[in-house]
């Protein structure tokens, strides 16, 4: 077996200031398909020794390089690889222009990464080091100057960052006033036309707004302007931040890599954040774009006027961003409902990764390719780092904190010790020990146990966090533990209370109770660990009935759905005290109709596997697969007329709204129907597919009916329908590995890709078909191999053409060390399959090999 992997290391140790100052960047654009030109005046101040590098893909056709208008000669300068080095010699004073001139060809750039083509318009991403393929530059976060950039095309909307200076036909000029690092650059040049409307800031200042998309889209661009301007709102109210340019644009694109991007005053969107309608979106679509927009927009405080320093402090702005998108959605929506969607999520997704071979800190100290470290644990695990944070020094603190952060740093590119030390100085805490959440990986798992004595209850925790590659011994962090008491009565008889917890084990006393209470513990889920308990099914129950924290009381139903998995998954028959206490919750209608859907729902089947994993025991998908439909059956069959009625009792009159109540009885409502269809066959689903006046209801019965085996006419009719909307057939596409039978999700997925309106080169529609494929734990995990088979096939494939999109679908991979040893073997072959394909990215070479290094 061989791991290929020689490709270079960067280490955050090895940080060097750069040893030139930029002053402001020029830059002139002549764009054509195949042949566009760049030309780029750089000023420059020298503060240090040593030659002028340069960053330069190997796409960039050089054509002229000059220093204060003397073009330079061979000798007075090297290119190999990536890096293009002025000769010391060659350099004149303290201060000087250097100036290239270079061909690029976007048409052919199928990466997505600089400045490339999507369906005809001209965009860019510069995120993380994408400039370097437009015009040879110091392509690092901490070099940071204002820009001016000329445009000439023959598109008739030409966009950049700032402030417009001037524009004529085939031509524009922007000034970005902002310092700002390379990788916030970016570039629009298509027909394209706007919605327009505008926003007056707390000074009194008018600000453009704009939308712009395809002719054609515009009737679904209103909610992204709506949630934009709620964005703009909130963060003057929370923040005190105000938005600092006249105008601001937002771009919608089809081919894009990421979600979104916070370019300055020009933020550059994936089309599926940004287009909806209620016949194209969902409720979670809708959702999605209110946050991603606000996300976006708050970056340009946290993350464009305080940028970081270096890519190792990449969660310094996301973790931060991330953490007030949360907190925005959770003042427009459900703050509950929002914060236990926030920790399913983490769960999904960064607690799979601090357990696998992928795992690493917050803050890594090192890394090959900095696109795989786009993470569940840079961003989301990033952002439960700022709320503990936030529990601990209280709002006040937290508030003087944030005030200090944007004074002093305004302009900067900063670090972790530069935010820390914020937070020291306004509250006067020692954050030393706290730091250990940035620089440590791992999961910490914390045990609570408990002692009764004449009513006296004591609370003793003891936490460990397990080895991760490269980091075997894990210290003791400060974990912030939120506890309350619930009496045998059900009534709360000590609030809430945050426990600070510094020790590897520690014990706290509650006295004066009159009776042993049971304990609330972790409420709102205040710090990201795995809590063990000795917790039994009627413990779970009754806080399920009467916690008056929603975080704990839906993790006390999830608790009992778990147990009742694992044990069904190795025999056992379904667990009547949870089907009875789900029942009894879904049936108050005194309880959020959002939150009761989230009850409802089962832990997802990747869950029980590392549960299962956990406790030593080798997980089979299929088993628990199985598991999963015995289960929802059984709760279906116990509570049929209940879910009846909650069907339809959850019907929303009237137009659709994508507002938070109207999503919330939608929500319990389609999984009312999910349920009820293993007991029709698909009747119902059927005719709410039939029947549904928009997307959300639309979907849920058609995924329905794919899990009834009765979807065949209704998924025809789905695609003669929405055949031309690019961003609903990712959906079409999607749906049917994901919901199918285990069996066939492999299969399916072959026959797909094989279709001719499969653009496999589109991230989204890659996406959606690889990924409703990895999402199917039992079809991904099809014993014969199958799923690994047809995963490797197109990740080799797309690498050839976007090393991004193939690394981070590579993930799919991650767990394969905790299956059986036939799954292992087959996974291990597909992985080494994609590790010997010639000339494979650094990109993908780099999770391949960590991901093959793993326990096995």
């Amino acid at each position: 077996m061989t791991q290929k992997n020689a490709f270079q290391t960067q280490y955050l140790a090895d940080y060097r200031p750069y040893p030139f100052r930029l002053n402001e960047t020029r830059l002139r654009f002549r764009l054509s398909d195949h042949a566009t030109e760049v030309e780029s005046e750089l000023d420059l101040t020298r503060e240090g020794d040593g030659p002028l590098v340069l960053d330069g893909g190997a796409g960039l056709k050089l054509l002229r390089l000059a220093i204060d208008g003397r073009e330079l000669e061979p000798g007075d300068f090297t290119r190999e690889g990536e890096v293009l080095t002025i000769a010391e010699t060659a350099l004149p004073g303290t201060s000087f222009t250097f100036e290239a001139h270079v061909r690029i060809d976007p048409g052919a750039n199928t990466t997505f990464e600089g400045l490339y083509l999507s369906g005809g318009m001209f965009c860019t991403q510069c995120e993380a080091e994408g400039f370097r393929h437009i015009t040879f530059y110091p392509d690092r976060p901490d070099v940071m100057g204002p820009f001016r950039v000329s445009i000439e095309s023959t598109k008739s909307i030409l966009l950049s960052n700032g402030n417009p200076v001037s524009t004529a036909p085939g031509r524009a000029e922007w000034h970005d006033p902002w310092p700002k690092p390379a990788y916030l650059f970016a570039l629009v040049a298509g027909d394209l036309v706007a919605i327009s409307d505008s926003f007056t800031t707390m000074s009194g200042r008018e600000v453009a707004l704009n939308v712009w998309v395809r002719p054609g889209d515009q009737d679904r661009a209103g909610f992204a302007m709506e949630s934009l301007i709620k964005s703009m709102k909130w963060d003057e109210e929370v923040y005190g931040r105000e938005y600092d340019l006249d105008v601001f644009n937002i771009v919608a694109v089809d081919d894009f890599n990421m979600g979104a991007m916070e370019n300055k005053g020009l933020n550059i969107f994936n089309s599926k954040l940004v287009l909806a309608s209620p016949e194209t979106a969902t409720d979670d679509d809708y959702n999605r774009i209110e946050g991603v927009i606000a996300h976006e927009y708050f970056h340009n405080w946290t993350g464009n006027r305080i940028t970081c320093r270096d890519w190792f402090q990449l969660c310094l702005k996301e973790g931060l961003t991330v953490f007030r998108d949360q907190q925005f959605t959770s003042d427009m929506r459900s703050a509950p409902v929002k914060r236990i969607e926030d920790v399913q999520t983490l769960r999904a997704r960064q607690f799979r990764e601090d357990q696998g071979p992928l795992a690493h800190p917050v803050r890594p100290d090192h890394y090959q390719e900095i696109n795989n470290f786009y993470t569940a644990t840079v961003y989301e695990k990033g952002a439960e780092v700022i709320g503990m944070l936030k529990r601990l020094v209280g709002d006040d603190g937290y508030k003087a904190a944030l005030d200090l952060y944007f004074d002093r740093h305004d302009g900067d590119a900063a670090t972790i010790e530069d935010w820390l030390s914020v937070f020291e100085d306004a509250t006067g805490r020692d954050l030393a020990q706290f730091k250990r959440w940035y620089t440590d990986a791992g999961t910490p798992r914390l045990r609570m146990d408990e002692a009764w004595d004449d009513g006296k209850l004591t609370l003793s925790f003891t936490q460990v966090t397990p080895p991760t590659p490269g980091q075997d011994d894990k210290p003791p962090r400060v974990i912030p533990i939120a506890v309350g008491l619930i009496g045998p009565n059900g009534d709360e008889v000590r609030p809430t209370e945050v426990l600070e917890m510094t020790e590897a084990t520690q014990s706290f006393a509650f006295e004066g109770l009159g009776a042993r209470p049971t304990v609330s513990v972790l409420r709102g889920f205040s710090a990201p660990v795995v809590l063990d308990r000795d917790l039994d099914d009627a413990g779970r129950a009754f806080l399920l009935a009467h916690d008056t924290d929603p975080f704990v009381r839906w993790e006390s139903g999830r608790g009992l759905a778990l147990t009742a998995l694992q044990a069904m998954a190795q025999g056992a028959e379904p667990d009547p005290a949870y089907i009875a206490a789900i029942g009894e919750l879904a049936g108050d209608d005194a309880v959020d109709p959002a939150f009761r859907a989230l009850c409802l729902q089962l832990p997802p089947e990747d869950e029980v596997a590392a549960r299962l994993s956990d406790a030593g025991i080798v997980p089979d998908p299929d088993a628990i697969h199985a598991a999963h439909l015995r289960l929802a059956r059984a709760v279906a069959e116990t509570h049929e007329g209940l879910l009846d009625r909650l069907y339809r009792q959850m019907t929303v009159p009237g137009a659709y709204i994508p507002d938070a109540e109207g999503a919330a009885r939608r929500a319990l409502r389609n999984v009312a129907l999910a349920r009820l269809s293993l007991l029709d066959g698909g009747a119902r689903a059927a005719a709410q597919f039939a029947d549904a006046g928009n997307m959300t209801e639309r979907f849920a019965a058609l995924a329905a009916l794919i899990r009834a085996g009765k979807a065949e006419g209704a998924l025809v009719e789905f695609h003669e329908e929405f055949a031309s909307n690019r961003l609903v057939m990712d959906k079409w596409y999607m749906v049917q590995p994901a919901a199918a039978d285990p069996s066939q999700a492999a299969a399916i997925t072959r026959k797909l890709s094989e279709r001719d309106d499969f653009d496999w080169k589109n991230p989204n529609r890659f996406r959606a078909l690889l990924g409703g494929l990895s999402a199917n734990h039992a079809g991904f995990h099809a014993a014969d191999g199958a799923g690994y088979d047809v995963t490797a096939d197109w990740l080799i494939r797309m690498d050839g053409a976007n090393p991004q999109i193939a690394a981070r679908m590579s993930s799919a991979f991650e767990t394969w060390w905790r299956y059986d040893a036939g799954r292992r073997e087959k996974s291990l072959a597909a992985l080494q399959r994609i590790a010997d394909t010639p000339r494979l990215s650094r990109n993908t070479s780099e999770m391949v090999s960590r991901m093959m290094a793993a326990k096995g």
